[in-house]
């Protein structure tokens, strides 16, 4: 495994299962098959709803908890839940995460930001971040933190490689932590000739060189899936480097265009919305 050194000193696997829009027995599997496999950053978060099955999967691949990066996020409807990030934890079945995120700029959202400090504090979380944090709202959240944060999660991929935003982070060593790495799974992206090309070149196939650029470019990247064989071939990516002059060749492709556009009404909304978690 490659590792990302933190601006705490912290260190992050580059590579990590995602676990966005699986369900809980998904989840559980995908977790505990991954780990066995050599994983050892796994990303959820309240919104997922499957908190609760992500711990049962740590719990069942027999990794010790300290040889796991575990990342969630709290959801705008827990900022000024006090009890929040115990109640995360709780689900999780853990005592801390390594990585704490507020998930979007909705509702109090500096409120969200004071508990992820408290939390760093307490070493309830060892490193956090934010997350959708673009634009306006970390231009803002710079003037106000105590602490600043170790990661942003935000979509990145070749068409949209985050340009203005890293400049933002470099200031800070704040790291990135891609999701839509393959754009959405878009076929014209994937298919890129530059992509197939350099598989055929290193053995790889398309979804492999563009996660690889991801850790080339500095980018913790955790795809998710319920597929064993596609959680195994998205960490098969560490045998191979791509060269410079490959990287500027990817690099042509950025258009600045991302495939997820939030608007301020569905911040409104996800301020409002409630997860159902869990109860089991």
């Amino acid at each position: 495994m490659e590792y990302l050194e933190l601006n705490n000193k912290m260190k992050c696997p580059v590579v990590g299962i995602g676990t966005y829009t699986l369900s809980p027995a998904d989840a559980e599997k995908s977790v505990r098959e991954a780990l066995k496999m050599g994983y050892s950053l796994v990303d959820t978060a309240n919104a997922y709803v499957n908190e609760r099955a992500v711990g049962r999967g740590i719990k069942d691949s027999g990794i010790k908890r300290e040889d796991i990066f575990l990342s969630t996020k709290l959801w705008p409807s827990e900022f000024e839940n006090n009890n929040a990030v115990d109640e995360t934890l709780a689900r999780l079945g853990v005592d801390y995460v390594d990585l704490l995120y507020i998930h979007q700029p909705a509702g109090n959202w500096l409120a969200g930001y004071r508990q992820l400090e408290k939390a760093y504090k307490a070493g309830k979380a060892k490193s956090i971040g934010i997350s959708n944090f673009e634009g306006k709202y970390i231009d803002e959240l710079q003037h106000k933190w105590e602490i600043v944060p170790q990661f942003i999660q935000v979509e990145a991929h070749p068409y949209f490689t985050q340009k203005e935003l890293r400049e933002t982070l470099g200031k800070y060593d704040i790291k990135l932590m891609s999701w839509y790495p393959l754009g959405h799974g878009d076929k014209s992206l994937i298919n890129e000739p530059v992509f197939v090309e350099l598989g055929k070149k290193y053995g790889k196939s398309s979804a492999q060189i563009i996660l690889r650029w991801h850790t080339q470019m500095g980018f913790v990247v955790i795809p998710g899936s319920r597929n064993v064989a596609h959680i195994k071939d998205n960490l098969d990516i560490l045998d191979f480097k791509l060269t410079d002059e490959e990287m500027r060749k990817i690099a042509k492709l950025d258009k600045n265009t991302r495939y997820y556009h939030r608007t301020d009404e569905q911040l409104i909304q996800f301020a409002a919305w409630k997860p159902a978690y869990e109860h089991v």
